[in-house]
This record gives structure tokens, sequence and C-alpha cells, in this order.
């Protein structure tokens, strides 16, 4: 029997969850590690940076962006492995 969350998913067309083993979920715990590194690394490099240009508003502004931009990517590639780790599953 179907739970009430398993009808509303197929009533708006969305994937049922699926079953990770602990294996899978050791993965995704492995990847999303990794991933927070690479983002506290990126941070890191940054507060370097805005340091260094203490005063100059338009390269502070860049540095936020930039640091916005590859957070993104970070985030993205994490997903996209984290992904791949959840499609085994099927």
């Amino acid at each position: 029997m179907k739970s009430a969350y398993e009808l509303a998913l197929e009533r708006m067309g969305g994937e049922p969850i699926r079953k990770l083993t602990n294996e899978q979920k050791a993965k995704i715990a492995e990847i999303d590690g990794k991933y927070q590194a690479k983002v506290a690394e990126a941070e890191f490099a940054n507060k370097e940076k805005v340091a260094q240009a203490r005063g100059e508003a338009e390269k502070l502004e860049q540095f936020r962006e930039d640091l916005a931009v590859e957070l993104a990517s970070i985030r993205e590639k994490c997903e996209r492995e984290k992904e791949k780790i959840r499609k085994s599953a099927e």
C-alpha cells in the first residue's frame, strides 16, 4: 500500500523516494564532506582577497560575485555526484 506522500508525488509527476543502501548513504556523506571542504577553501581564499582589497569597493564587489559563482559551481557538482549515487539505487 502506498503512503499519502507517494500518492501525492504520483499525482504531481514526481519521482518516488528511493531506498538507499548503507553503502550509498556512506558515499553520499563522503561526497558532502569533500564538497564542504571545497566550500570552506573557497571562502577562506575569498577572505584573504577581501582583506587585501580593503577600501576598494569595486574589487570587493567583484570578489563577492566571484565567490557566489564559485560556490554555486561547487554545490552543483556536489549535487550531480550525489544524484549519480541516488540513481544507482534504482
